[in-house]
C-alpha cells in the first residue's frame, strides 16, 4: 500500500496514469506527446508505477504497451473510497469511464498482472485443471473439459463461460476463446494467460482481446477478473480460496 500511494504522489505519474485510464495500451511516444518533459522522464516515472503495479505492459513487436492494472487500485478503492461513496457517485463514475473507453482490437482491450507465490509448474496446474479451477473460481462450482473446451457451470449446473484452447506453451502461456453463455451474450472474445516466473513468485498476466464492449472498473469483466485473481492468488498461497457470495459473484 506505501508504495502505491508513493507513486501517486507526484503530478506527472498521475497525469500518466489518467492518459491510461482515458485510453488504456499506449505507447511511449503516445504518452510522451502529452507531457512537457524529456523521453527519459518518461521513462522513469512509468518504471516508478510498474514497480508499484499500478501499470502492466504488453509488448507487440517494437511496440511496449502500457496499461493501468486494475488489481492494486481495486484494493485501494475497496480499503479507503468504496466505503464513503455514495450510489450516485457510483452510478456516475462507471458513465464517465464507459465513455472514455474506446474499443480497440489491434492490442488487448484489458490486461492485468499479479504476482503468485508458487511455482510455474504449480501454477499452470491450478489454470488448467478443472478439478482445482473449482476450489478458487469465484462463481463456477463445476468446471469440465470436453476435449479441448472448459465449460464453467454455476450451482444449478448450467454453464455460464466456455473456453477452447487454442494454443499453449506449457508453464509458459495459454490463449483461449471466452463465451459468455446465453442467447444475448456477446459474441466470442479471446484471453491469453501469460506466466513469468521471477524467483519464489511467478507473475500471472491477462490479456483480454476482442471485447465488444467497453470495460468499466468495478464491473463487469474488470470486476469478474479481479475476483478471479484474487481467489487464485490465494488457493495458491493458503490453500484456500476467497469466499465470494453468489450474489456478489454474479
Amino acid at each position: 500500500m506505501d508504495a502505491i500511494f508513493k507513486a501517486l504522489n507526484d503530478p506527472a505519474r498521475r497525469a500518466l496514469m489518467d492518459s491510461l485510464r482515458a485510453r488504456d495500451g499506449q505507447t511511449l511516444t503516445e504518452l510522451e506527446e502529452q507531457l512537457e518533459m524529456s523521453r527519459f522522464g518518461v521513462m522513469k516515472h512509468l518504471k516508478v508505477l510498474e514497480d508499484a503495479h499500478l501499470v502492466t505492459t504488453a509488448r507487440r513487436g517494437r511496440f511496449k504497451h502500457h496499461y493501468l492494472n486494475p488489481l492494486p487500485l481495486q484494493e485501494l478503492v475497496d480499503r479507503w473510497v468504496h466505503p464513503f461513496l455514495q450510489p450516485q457517485t457510483e452510478k456516475l463514475s462507471a458513465l464517465k469511464a464507459q465513455l472514455e473507453t474506446e474499443t480497440m482490437t489491434d492490442k488487448p482491450d484489458f490486461v492485468m498482472s499479479t504476482f503468485i507465490r508458487c511455482t510455474p509448474e504449480a501454477l499452470w496446474q491450478a489454470l488448467t485443471d478443472p478439478a482445482k479451477m473449482e476450489e478458487y473460481h469465484f462463481f463456477a462450482r463445476k468446471v469440465d473439459l470436453d476435449g479441448d473446451t472448459l465449460h464453467y457451470h454455476n450451482g444449478e449446473g448450467d454453464v455460464l463461460l466456455s473456453a477452447r484452447t487454442i494454443a499453449t506453451e506449457k508453464h509458459r502461456r495459454i490463449e483461449s476463446t471466452f463465451q459468455i453463455a446465453g442467447p444475448d451474450a456477446p459474441k466470442a472474445s479471446r484471453t491469453v494467460f501469460l506466466i513469468d516466473p521471477q524467483g519464489e513468485q511467478c507473475r500471472l498476466t491477462v490479456e483480454h482481446y476482442e471485447l465488444t464492449f467497453p470495460v468499466v472498473p468495478g464491473q463487469g469483466v474488470h470486476d469478474g477478473w479481479s475476483r478471479w485473481a484474487a481467489g487464485l492468488k490465494s488457493y495458491m498461497e493458503t490453500g484456500k480460496a476467497l469466499n465470494f457470495e453468489p450474489a456478489m459473484a454474479g
